[in-house]
């Protein structure tokens, strides 16, 4: 069976080369490399001799997936007529997709892949920064790096940082983590006599000249844990603390149940931040809700129920199988269409069906909301009018009942009469459905516009050096008049 025997060059210089594919590279007279660009081939232009290399395929592809693919395809043909030696540069097993490529394919075609190791780029980096991989250490790929996939604790390495482009997209990635003055180092052709470790803020990183394809990132464990106060790890750890021993006392003695009532008041503070359209207000109102649920996922840790790990992965999975339209085969192009997949998944997902269709509407929504979420449950079973025009019919029914009971029994105490209020605002409740109105959402923006305005009324009596108790309703219709055009 022939063999593809795959050398690596080493990290640098000749130096780094071991003296068995020294020999390997001497002895065969079909040798082709990654790239020409390597400090040791130029060394050994009058040692050995290079059958090709694949240079010229990364001007003719757009992809790097589609260059590997093909060097291991060119190979693989190769060697139906005899053994090649393929070299890259460090060591085969660091960081070359085409190596992986061709040992998967090793086990569906007649060949077989030796490898001879060099001396990767990593030991040569560890040595150049004196950093020890056993404090933790992570290596990426600077073309596909991902931010959620940094451990900002640990050393981090980041390789094929060949070119400006690069850099700049890496620079860019990791700011939206970092500070941009914080110090990362550029290392070239670590171990070699053309060592050049150089050391710049951030945002400098993809204005060096001197990165190539030798090049890599290295950047430090960050030490400043409030650095790292934007991540999710960080922030349950801050909650993990509280509750755990020298903690808060005040966090360690609650329960699911003392905490309800401040999970619904940060709620409502959400929607009135939303509501006024204040950013940094939404920003701070969507971390104390952020708060109250892992602080109750950290109770359901401590007493040994349930984790954050859990809600989050029970979130995930039922937003995957209740999206096919996203991650499967089915098609939904419309909002419509997607409600009709939800339901119909929320049936086959095999829930013990309630006693009731209303029993899935929960019993702490506020009136109106909840008014709400019962006539879309009932309308989903047929108990709904044909059309608008029929809802309004019955809101002004229920609005003469009302008057009649007002006429004839006009107490403060006529329960009657609260009935028949209350039957009103059902009414309405459902007009607002016919609409799309949330009517929770439409009575809030009209208490904030009255707010607004009455506020307005209060800041020109006093600013015209007026009571504001004395003043008549017709000036302070004047002044509410104003407040409406100035919106």
């Amino acid at each position: 069976m022939n063999t593809i025997h795959i050398a690596g060059l080493g990290a640098g210089d000749i130096n780094q080369l071991p003296l068995g594919i020294y020999r390997l590279l001497q002895s065969s007279n079909r040798v082709y490399t990654r790239t020409m660009d390597h400090p040791v081939l130029e060394e050994l232009r009058n040692e050995i001799t290079i059958t090709g290399s694949f240079d010229e395929m990364y001007m003719q592809h757009s992809k790097f997936e589609d260059v590997y693919e093909e060097i291991a395809s060119f190979l693989i043909k190769e060697a139906a007529d005899g053994d090649v030696v393929y070299t890259v540069p460090g060591h085969p097993m660091v960081a070359e997709k085409t190596v992986q490529i061709l040992l998967e394919e090793s086990k569906h075609h007649p060949f077989q892949v030796r490898v001879a190791g060099g001396q990767s780029f990593l030991d040569a980096t560890f040595a150049s920064l004196n950093i020890d991989p056993i404090e933790g250490f992570q290596m990426m790929d600077a073309l596909t790096l991902k931010r959620g996939d940094l451990q900002f604790t640990q050393h981090i390495i980041l390789c094929q940082v060949y070119d400006q482009m690069v850099a700049s997209e890496v620079k860019l990635t990791l700011m939206e983590e970092l500070p941009f003055d914080y110090e990362v180092y550029i290392v070239t052709a670590a171990g070699s006599k053309q060592e050049e470790i150089l050391k710049v803020p951030l945002f400098e990183l993809d204005r060096v000249s001197t990165v190539s394809n030798l090049t890599s990132l290295y950047i430090p464990p960050v030490q400043d844990e409030k650095l790292l106060y934007h991540r999710f790890d960080a922030f349950r750890g801050i909650i993990a603390s509280l509750r755990g021993p020298g903690g808060c006392p005040w966090d360690q003695k609650q329960t699911f149940q003392s905490l309800k009532k401040y999970l619904i008041e940060e709620c409502y503070e959400l929607l009135d931040a939303i509501e006024s359209e204040d950013i940094d207000h939404m920003i701070e109102e969507m971390g104390d809700v952020l708060l109250q649920v892992v602080l109750q996922a950290q109770i359901g840790e401590d007493e040994g129920l349930f984790s954050i790990d859990e809600v989050i992965r029970t979130i995930s999975e039922k937003m995957v199988r209740r999206h096919p339209h996203v991650f499967g085969s089915i098609k939904a192009d419309t909002a419509e269409e997607v409600l009709i997949n939800w339901e119909e998944i929320k049936k086959a997902e095999g829930k013990a069906p309630a006693e009731s269709l209303l029993d899935s509407v929960p019993g702490a929504l506020p009136a109106l909301s909840k008014a709400y979420q019962l006539q879309k449950k009932a309308a989903k079973a047929g108990f709904d009018w044909d059309k608008a025009e029929d809802a309004w019919l019955k809101v002004k029914e229920e609005i003469l009942e009302f008057e009649e009971e007002l006429k004839e029994n006009p107490g403060e105490d006529n329960k009657a009469l609260l009935k028949e209020f209350g039957d009103v605002l059902f009414a309405l409740v459902n007009i607002g459905r016919f609409l799309k109105i949330e009517p929770e959402e439409a009575l809030s923006s009209t208490n904030q516009k009255f707010t607004s305005r009455f506020q307005y009324i209060e800041k020109k009596a006093k600013d015209n050096g007026e009571v504001l108790e004395e003043l008549t309703l017709e000036k302070m219709d004047s002044y509410w008049d104003e407040a409406k055009g100035l919106e």
